[in-house]
């Protein structure tokens, strides 16, 4: 098991770096001069290399990219802010705790209400319960979540008034983005379930325990739920990636600063370690969630365990 842990934490890393390196070239490449974009295009010619020598881009692309490599991951140093001043790594620890709020809250609902519709279908076949599921399913899924977003504060905090439109100033603000960021999920979840159950219900052992006398919810629970857990299993953490990485455009429009909203401010501006540090994050947090699901699969699937307790293959 080691082994395998030992492998998934190597590939994790490859694609930390490679992030990293893809990251810096499209900002590197990003038309216009920052040392401009910083001091107005009224600046003089020898202030704007003076700008340039303390920003750095006055050297060679390779040389800006080895030394930015060197900094993040051997001394796990964004940088700081071109346009603030201020140390990446310590807005982002300052941001995080609001971005987590929102992704671990959505993936909460993700899993459970996306759980129980999709057996909830599965266990309904070919019923009007199933269709319509299905259809919330597709709904949910086909929905731009910014569309969602800007609906949910029309219609629960404009005209109803129960919650706050935007902000943080209390708890109650965070609740329109964690049910709109969940939608999504919950739809795939559901989907993904659904079709889990559906490959393990007409099985022999299901019918076994059914012709044993076993109450359906004992049969769901006991048999059929843990049998069809890999694929749910794959669902929770693509969901669990994409709510996170997806609250970028939520924090924008439900005006809450988080990582996501850091970014798309370091965007606007091209302000490179910024938006460099947003994205290895973003890639580190995806990168973890993956490792998470695969040290699941390898706890669940004794052929996994298999292949590493050995030290070699399993053919």
């Amino acid at each position: 098991m080691g082994r395998y842990v030992i492998k998934r934490v190597l590939w994790m890393i490859l694609i930390l770096v490679a992030a990293a390196i893809v990251v810096f070239t499209l900002m590197y490449l990003v038309p216009g001069d920052p040392a401009e974009l910083l001091l107005g295009v009224e600046a003089s010619e020898e202030v704007l290399a003076a700008k340039r020598a303390e920003l750095g881009t006055d050297r060679p692309y390779l040389i800006q990219l080895f030394d930015y490599l060197y900094h993040v991951f051997l001394k796990f140093d964004f940088g700081d802010s071109w346009r603030y001043r201020v140390n990446v790594m310590t807005e982002l620890g300052q941001r995080l705790p609001r971005t987590l709020i929102i992704g671990g809250f959505g993936m909460i609902l993700n899993v459970v209400v996306g759980t129980v519709l999709g057996i909830f279908a599965a266990t309904h076949e070919g019923k009007w319960q199933d269709s319509l599921t299905m259809v919330i399913a597709m709904v949910f899924v086909s929905a731009p979540s910014f569309w969602v977003a800007w609906m949910a504060i029309i219609l629960f905090a404009q005209t109803l008034m129960w919650v706050p439109p935007s902000g943080i100033s209390t708890w109650t603000c965070y609740i329109l983005p964690v049910i709109c960021g969940s939608l999504g999920g919950i739809a795939i979840n559901a989907r993904q379930s659904r079709s889990a159950m559906l490959e393990v219900i007409r099985a022999d052992y299901i019918t076994t325990a059914r012709a044993k006398g076993q109450r359906e919810k004992v049969v769901v629970r006991r048999h059929m739920l843990p049998n069809a857990m890999m694929p749910i299993i794959t669902g929770v953490g693509g969901g669990l990636a994409m709510v996170v990485a997806g609250s970028a455009v939520l924090e924008q429009v439900f005006s809450i600063p988080g990582i996501g909203q850091y970014m798309l401010s370091g965007v606007n501006q091209r302000d490179r370690p910024v938006v460099c540090g947003c994205v290895v994050f973003f890639a580190a947090f995806t990168s973890i969630a993956m490792l998470i699901m695969d040290l699941c699969y390898a706890f669940l699937d004794p052929r996994i365990k298999a292949q590493y307790s050995s030290g070699r293959k399993v053919k």
